[in-house]
């Protein structure tokens, strides 16, 4: 088969430090969504992929989990990453999420946390969300009239929120936030450990070691927390393998606030940029579920998943042979214009609002209804004691190709 021609725009997709610069990157994917939606990227040090950048054809391998496989690469990595990783797999120590895994044995896996995010544990937490809420919009108040939002409150308040529910002692919390950092920065000069997929591996290491000592006290003494159902969960009557209880807890850990921050510091930033749906929203307080939905849009913190078929198949007329890997671009699926109506626009009331920020299908975010919540509390608190806000300097985003947002928003306010 001839090697595929290859658009320059999608070139972006294999450059973390494009991710760090929105017109850029949103200049290329509107241009790939008119004019090559399943684009073939070679772009050394990254194995080649088709990338996927309209919303339709993202929903349609995201459904078909029996042709389009998270095994064995389920985000973009370079090459040697990936090897490094496959090696410590055969070894038995590499990392295993849930997002590595597939049906179904994922949706055992999966179902071990389950319970902790569905409604009725939603509504059992949201006292001591509102109560965090409040915690960091006065701790914005009290630190003001100027900070880092990022830094000061969007960081603090979802790591709090994730690790009270995990049971992991207050002194751990900068600990987990450091390895978060290191592991989803590993593109970014301001995060990274090193450079290389040793530094990588030696991140996880950390967060093993960690978690393998919570997860002998847990088993030796449960509590009534997730890191105990994590310690004790039982696959077919067995317990958990070690590496994938340590990775279990990597994610929910990591994830579990990392990408709430994104939302939070990208939703503030927006409001921000469009104060007249600042004071939309501060008028009709009742706007908040779309408002939230719409901040998750427009951030967009996971940027993709990858998928390998299975077998020979098509996409949007494209031949995709077995064994070639698809880049799921869901921050291109969710500017697609086919299905949002001016989607270059902030809109708080925007309904319906079909985005992919949390995936969809069977990998759709376990954490999703905890995410809302945490974004809606801390909206909820800080718009009506807000009396001004302004950006009091240049926002910054990482450099990524998997998970990000802004790393600093610096902003000057006045707060009751």
């Amino acid at each position: 088969m001839s090697t595929p021609t290859m658009d320059d725009a999608a070139r972006v997709l294999a450059d973390p430090s494009a991710y760090a610069d929105d017109e850029r990157l949103h200049a290329a994917l509107t241009h790939l969504r008119a004019n090559n939606p399943v684009a073939w990227v070679d772009n050394p040090p990254y194995r080649p992929f088709w990338a996927i950048t309209k919303h339709a054809d993202i929903m349609a391998i995201e459904r078909a989990n029996d042709l389009f496989l998270s095994e064995p690469r389920p985000l973009l990595a370079t090459a040697q990453a990936d090897d490094v990783l496959k090696e410590q797999m055969a070894a038995g120590m590499g990392l295993r999420t849930l997002i590595h895994m597939d049906d179904p044995h994922h949706r055992k896996v999966r179902a071990i946390g389950a319970d902790w995010f569905r409604p009725k544990a939603m509504r059992a937490l949201k006292i001591r969300v509102d109560e965090l809420a409040k915690r960091y919009v006065d701790r914005m108040r009290d630190v003001g009239p100027e900070c880092d939002f990022v830094t000061e409150i969007a960081v603090n308040f979802p790591l709090y929120v994730i690790m009270s529910l995990l049971g992991l002692p207050e002194e751990d919390f900068p600990r987990m936030h450091m390895l978060t950092q290191e592991m989803f920065g590993g593109d970014d000069e301001e995060f990274q450990r090193g450079q290389t997929p040793e530094d990588m591996l030696a991140v996880l290491a950390d967060f093993f070691n960690y978690f393998a000592q919570l997860t002998a006290s847990r088993r030796a003494n449960p509590t009534d927390d997730l890191a105990s159902a994590i310690a004790n969960g039982r696959i077919d009557g067995e317990p958990l393998s070690d590496m994938d209880t340590a990775s279990y807890y990597v994610i929910v850990a990591s994830a579990g606030h990392d990408t709430t921050k994104d939302a939070i510091s990208g939703g503030l930033h927006a409001l921000i940029e469009n104060p007249g749906e600042l004071e939309r929203l501060g008028k009709d307080m009742s706007l908040m579920p779309t408002a939230v939905e719409e901040m998750i849009r427009w951030s967009t913190p996971v940027k993709e998943f990858m998928r390998t078929a299975a077998e020979d198949t098509e996409v949007r007329g494209v031949r995709i042979a077995k064994g070639e890997s698809v880049y799921l671009a869901y921050v291109s699926g969710n500017r697609d214009e086919e299905v949002f109506d001016n989607p270059f626009r902030f809109d708080v009331a925007r309904d319906p609002n079909k985005h992919v920020a949390f995936g969809y299908g069977v990998h759709f975010c376990l954490g999703a209804a905890l995410a809302r919540m945490e974004i809606a509390s801390l909206f909820t608190e800080l718009i009506p004691r807000l009396d001004s806000i302004e950006l009091a300097g240049t926002p910054e985003l990482t450099a990524t190709t998997f998970v990000g947002g802004l790393k600093h928003l610096p902003i000057r306010y006045s707060i009751r």
